[in-house]
């Protein structure tokens, strides 16, 4: 961890100035898109349905993503961690938990989506609570495990913001992070590629659905723009939801 007003050990000003702001920039579009899209849904009543719920869903949790961001860009910009060693512990299980939350969360999109488009059944209300419920339990789950001595969480190379620390080899860590791997990260992939290329055969579409992502922390701004923004329920709404609040004003 870098000393008050010190560079992080291996890194140059340009280079700390670039991250830090490169993550403030994220941190704010992704809490922005987000925020519209959850002011969306309180404020359309069209918008209260089970599958709109699981989008709801991720973007809570991209939004408590952002804003994991957003405390490691301020603290990039100062050049230091400013919140001790329990703040580091506090910002690593927040940052994993909205971060599996968002990975199961798309998982559960995907599956509705199947649901819907392949087999024209629509998603119940029950159901949908119990996949918000078990998407969150299960993020939790898993990120308070380093907490409680399986993993670990540690500052980043840059010394300013925390997560799980992926650099250790002995068996603690490395039987933590391929167990949780396989249930946090490629069970919900293998839900969501199979959804999305079952989908494609049915409807007969030529090209796959891709959402790339640069680096992990743009999750939060993509998924805002692929699921909310960029689906029928918010390419025009959140723009009228927010006309109708200037129009009640004037």
């Amino acid at each position: 961890m870098a000393a008050s007003g010190a560079l992080p050990t291996g890194f140059g000003e340009l280079e700390v100035l670039a991250v830090g702001t490169m993550l403030l920039v994220e941190a704010l579009c992704g809490l922005s898109l987000n925020g519209l899209t959850i002011v969306s849904f309180c404020k359309i009543p069209e918008l209260w349905t089970p599958r709109h719920l699981l989008v709801l869903s991720l973007a809570l949790a991209d939004s408590g993503l952002s804003l994991n961001t957003l405390i490691a860009a301020v603290s990039s910009l100062l050049r230091r961690w400013p919140y001790g060693s329990g703040g580091c512990q506090t910002h690593g299980f927040q940052g994993f938990v909205t971060a599996l939350a968002s990975i199961s969360g798309s998982a559960a999109i995907a599956w509705g989506h199947h649901q819907h488009y392949c087999t024209r059944s629509q998603l119940a209300w029950s159901t949908a609570i119990r996949l918000v419920l078990f998407v969150w339990l299960s993020s939790a789950f898993w990120a308070a495990l380093p907490l409680l001595g399986w993993g670990h969480y540690d500052y980043e190379p840059l010394g300013t913001c925390c997560t799980l620390d992926y650099s250790k080899r002995d068996r603690n860590s490395t039987s933590f992070l391929f167990t949780m791997g396989f249930f946090s990260f490629l069970i919900p992939l293998f839900i969501t590629f199979t959804s999305y290329q079952l989908m494609e055969q049915k409807l007969a579409r030529s090209s796959r659905l891709q959402v790339p992502a640069l680096i992990a922390k743009t999750v939060p701004t993509i998924n805002a723009i692929n699921y909310a923004l960029g689906s029928k329920m918010g390419s025009r709404r959140p723009w009228q939801c927010l006309s109708l609040q200037r129009s009640k004003r004037d």
